[in-house]
C-alpha cells in the first residue's frame, strides 16, 4: 500500500481557504499526538503557530491502552478527527523489553525505574521515537506538511536517548536527505518546542492556550485511573503543583 493509501489521502494537497475575498494557502504540521500531556499541548502551540492540524497516533501495543482513545478526543476538541490517523505498530509489543509494552517487566515506583547501563530507564521503548517521526515524515510528505511537531522533553526523560536535542538533530539531517521535498530544497522541519521547558512551564504555556488536559492521561499503567506513583504520574502532578494549577484527571493514589 502506498503511503497516501495508508493515511487515507490522495497524494499532497495544497488546501485554500478564503478570507475577504483573499485567497489563503494552509501551511500544515503533522502533531505526533499520544493522548498526554506534552503532546497534546503540541497541538495548542502548533495551532496557535498558525497550522492547520494533522495528528497521528501509534498504536504500539502500549500498557496504557486509554491514550489512544485520549488522542482521539484531543483529535474531535480540535476539530480534526477526519485528519487524526491511528497507525499500528504492533511488533513493539512482540520485541517487548520495555515496562510499557511487555508485561512481564512491572512499571516501577517513581524514582526505581530499573535503569539499564545506569542511565536508560526500563520504561524506555527501544526505537520507538526514532519509528514515530519516521512514519510522521511520510505522513507529512504526503499530505504537503512542513512542520512535524513531537513533544519531546529533555530536562524531565533526559535518560531517553531518543528525546534529547541530538537525537532530533540527526534525524533531522536524514529526513533532508531521504525525502523527495528535501532533496529538492524544501526539508519538513521537526519542530519540539518543549525540549527544553520544565513542566510546570509546559503546563503554564497548556493553560494559556486552552489546552484540554482533562482529555489527556500520562500514566504509565493500564488502569481507568492514573496510579498516581509511577515516573509520568509523579512528574506530571510536580509539574501541576509547581504551576500552582489542578490536575484535572483522576487519580488513585499518590495525589497527597
Amino acid at each position: 500500500m502506498s503511503a497516501a493509501g495508508l493515511f487515507g489521502l490522495k497524494g499532497p494537497t495544497n488546501d485554500t481557504r478564503v478570507k475577504a475575498g483573499i485567497v489563503l494557502h494552509m501551511k500544515k504540521a503533522v502533531v505526533i499526538l499520544s493522548g498526554g500531556l506534552d503532546s497534546t499541548t503540541c497541538m495548542g502551540i502548533a495551532q496557535e503557530a498558525g497550522y492547520e492540524l494533522y495528528p497521528i497516533t501509534f498504536d504500539y501495543g502500549q500498557r496504557q491502552r486509554r491514550e489512544i482513545e485520549n488522542a482521539r478526543q484531543v483529535a474531535e476538541f480540535y476539530g480534526v478527527s477526519d485528519r487524526h490517523r491511528v497507525i499500528s505498530l504492533g511488533f513493539l509489543k512482540e520485541f517487548g523489553g520495555s515496562a510499557l509494552t511487555d508485561e512481564s517487566i512491572e512499571v516501577p515506583p517513581a524514582g526505581e525505574s530499573g535503569a539499564v547501563d545506569s542511565e536508560i530507564p526500563i520504561t524506555y521503548v527501544p526505537g520507538r521515537n526514532l519509528l514515530f517521526l519516521s512514519i510522521a515524515t511520510s505522513y507529512a510528505e504526503v499530505s504537503g506538511a512542513e512542520a512535524i511537531y513531537i513533544g519531546v522533553n529533555a530536562l524531565d526523560y533526559s535518560g531517553y536517548p531518543d528525546c534529547r536535542p541530538e537525537f532530533i538533530r540527526k534525524v533531522q539531517e536524514v529526513m533532508a536527505l531521504a525525502t523527495r521535498v528535501g532533496v529538492e530544497g524544501g526539508p519538513i522541519r521537526i519542530e519540539t518546542p518543549l525540549i527544553h521547558w520544565t513542566k510546570a512551564e509546559i503546563i503554564r504555556e497548556g493553560m494559556r492556550l486552552g489546552v484540554p488536559y482533562q482529555l489527556t492521561t500520562s500514566c504509565y499503567n493500564g488502569q481507568e485511573e492514573a496510579c498516581g506513583v509511577c515516573d509520568s504520574c509523579r512528574l506530571r502532578l510536580k509539574g501541576f503543583a509547581d504551576a500552582q494549577a489542578t490536575d484535572p484527571v483522576p487519580y488513585r493514589t499518590g495525589k497527597e
